[in-house]
């Protein structure tokens, strides 16, 4: 009797109402992943239209978890930690497609770098245009960059993306960086175990939560990292009306001012930085309105 081989990577994927979408995502993982070195699992939120077993009929290799409350993002990804046999987590988003091996790709170059705390790839819309993954967190420092963002054109590409990262960076290269997009990140599982209640931190119920997680990583002297050397296509709608970001742009302040707070305290830092982040995206946000309706053009 051969010995069984021991599950090395755990892919948690969240469904909430998306069969068809969250399908996808399993198939393309289970097409592109090395056999036996990974388990899926799927963590139904309560989805009032889906029948969580369909993916089980589908995909009877997989593991199921049918949560009694739509506890969120965060708090559905800790169901699906505590049930993973896997060394290596990884929380991935239901709306991604693989399309070459990157979740191999990406474990061994998370294993041969143990400085690392989350790790993520190269993500592309479907019409194949970059989405930023690595970024840098927000300070006073980087929102007045950002406000004279024409006059960094006269530094190389290297220095002004190192500088800022986010808009400024082509994904065209490995780096270090403050935090990943947590529709792929992924994480050696032992370090939940420095983590309060050893699980991640669920005050967010979704949005925020991967720079939170990031920031936290970090505290306890990890890196986080960008991998250029592959990339996952993420479906992440990128289509929404400039009208109708106000309310998105009204939730996203909140969320990084909450941030903001856990991070700096509500000192005078936390104020200014409060201001000028507001003018800033406010000022961007009726631009963006502005554009698309003289020229019916949508501004990413």
């Amino acid at each position: 009797m051969t010995e069984k081989q021991e599950i090395l990577i755990s892919v948690v994927i969240i469904n909430y109402n998306t069969f068809n979408i969250t399908s996808d995502c399993i198939e393309s993982v289970i097409r592109f992943t090395k056999p036996g070195t990974h388990e899926i699992i799927v963590v139904d939120n309560a989805s009032p239209d889906d029948d969580p077993d369909e993916f089980l009929k589908k995909f009877p290799s997989i593991k199921l978890i049918k949560s009694n409350e739509n506890g969120g993002f965060a708090k559905g990804n800790n169901l699906g930690i505590k049930a993973a046999s896997g060394s290596i987590i990884l929380l991935l988003n239901s709306d991604t497609i693989l399309t070459e091996n990157s979740i191999g790709i990406a474990a061994d170059y998370l294993q041969a770098h143990p400085d690392i705390g989350a790790l993520s790839v190269r993500l592309t819309y479907t019409d194949g245009k970059l989405q930023h993954t690595a970024r840098k967190f927000r300070s006073i420092k980087n929102e007045i960059l950002d406000l004279i963002r024409p006059f960094l054109k006269l530094m190389s590409y290297k220095k002004r993306s190192q500088l800022m990262l986010n808009q400024y960076f082509n994904g065209d290269y490995n780096t270090y960086c403050d935090w990943v997009s947590g529709a792929f990140m992924m994480f050696n599982k032992k370090i939940l175990d420095k983590f309060p209640g050893k699980k991640l931190d669920e005050r967010f119920f979704m949005y925020g939560e991967d720079q939170l997680w990031c920031y936290q990583f970090s505290q306890l002297g990890y890196r986080n990292f960008y991998l250029s050397e592959t990339t996952v296509i993420h479906i992440h709608n990128a289509s929404t009306l400039p009208s109708k970001q106000l309310s998105l742009i009204k939730k996203f302040f909140s969320l990084e001012m909450k941030i903001m707070e856990y991070r700096k305290g509500k000192t005078l830092y936390y104020y200014i930085f409060s201001l000028i982040y507001t003018i800033k995206e406010m000022s961007r946000l009726y631009i963006k309105i502005i554009v698309f309706k003289l020229f019916k053009y949508k501004i990413r």
